[in-house]
């Protein structure tokens, strides 16, 4: 959190994460300790706990919980938006509105692999016929939809269905990265259609180019420049810098053998600033992507 203060991060979304993985399935690789549970009850009671964590920070003066837009703001704490990255945890469709009383406002559908809701990374199929009455109930309790790992063919029912705020909080381009962890250019059109807001991600391997190989590409083979191209791509294909913003994905599961060789702490994403002005950038634009489209899509997105 000093880092993140050093590097003007007023505002973040704050990750609830666990997966129901009873077993492994063909392409999910392992089954992670850390993430995976037997059960939606364990995965429910987990992601509860973390939840508490939060809670526990903001009791302490640490952080504060943002809840409503009139909470959006520069303080001494540091402002939480609490997202869910996989929908396991929710049990059932009702309990959506329990969990948005408890303060969450942001869910995704899926993770890696199946999910109970929806395919996620490194899958490929719709969505479930649970998948589809949760976004029902998301969409009565005003819940913020992120297509951030829901795979291909549920992302687009998902987009059809749901009538909701949408975004994608850490997402690169398919077109400047393979893969099916980017999104494709009719993605990023249909998000923009929807006023969505796209967090270009700083895990170098959806953005290397030439294919990210863990343990085995030098870190050099990934800058800011390559994130900026992604800013830009998304950028060209709007026609402004309105649906474009930070989603970083620095938030754990790897240090900086896996971000860009300029990226030693968070607070060295400002770095990004000289090389968007570099590229042709004004001073709002720079301001738009660093702070200014999060701001504006929370102020309405959020409740009053």
């Amino acid at each position: 959190m000093p880092a993140m203060r050093a590097g003007g991060v007023a505002v973040c979304l704050g990750t609830l994460l666990v997966r129901v993985k009873p077993e492994v399935r063909p392409g999910e690789g392992i089954r992670r300790r850390d993430l995976d549970v037997a059960t939606a009850e364990m995965a429910c009671a987990l992601a509860r706990g973390q939840l508490e964590y939060y809670r526990l920070l903001e009791e302490r003066g640490e952080i504060r919980i943002v809840l409503r837009r009139d909470q959006l703001k520069i303080d001494d704490k540091l402002g939480v938006v609490v997202s869910m990255e996989g929908a396991d945890p929710i049990i059932a469709a009702p309990d959506v509105q329990r969990w948005f009383d408890d303060g969450l406002r942001v869910v995704g559908l899926a993770h890696y692999g199946q999910g109970r809701y929806a395919m996620g990374t490194g899958n490929n199929g719709p969505l479930t016929a649970a998948g589809f009455e949760l976004l029902r109930e998301m969409e009565r309790a005003g819940m913020i939809l992120d297509l951030t790992h829901c795979a291909e063919p549920g992302w687009f029912e998902a987009m059809e269905k749901f009538r909701g705020r949408v975004l994608a909080s850490h997402n690169n381009c398919r077109a400047l990265a393979a893969g099916d962890r980017q999104f494709s250019d009719e993605q990023i059109r249909t998000l923009i259609e929807r006023d969505a807001v796209i967090g270009v991600a700083l895990d170098s391997w959806m953005l290397c180019r030439s294919g990210w190989v863990r343990g085995q590409t030098p870190r050099e083979a990934v800058s800011l420049a390559d994130v900026a191209d992604h800013v830009d791509h998304i950028g060209q294909i709007a026609g402004n810098t309105r649906h474009v913003g930070i989603g970083s994905d620095l938030d754990g599961g790897f240090g900086t053998e896996q971000t860009p060789v300029e990226i030693d702490t968070i607070a060295d994403l400002q770095k990004l600033a000289p090389i968007l002005k570099a590229r042709g950038y004004d001073d709002e634009d720079v301001a738009a992507v660093f702070h200014g489209n999060w701001l504006r899509f929370f102020s309405e997105a959020l409740p009053a």
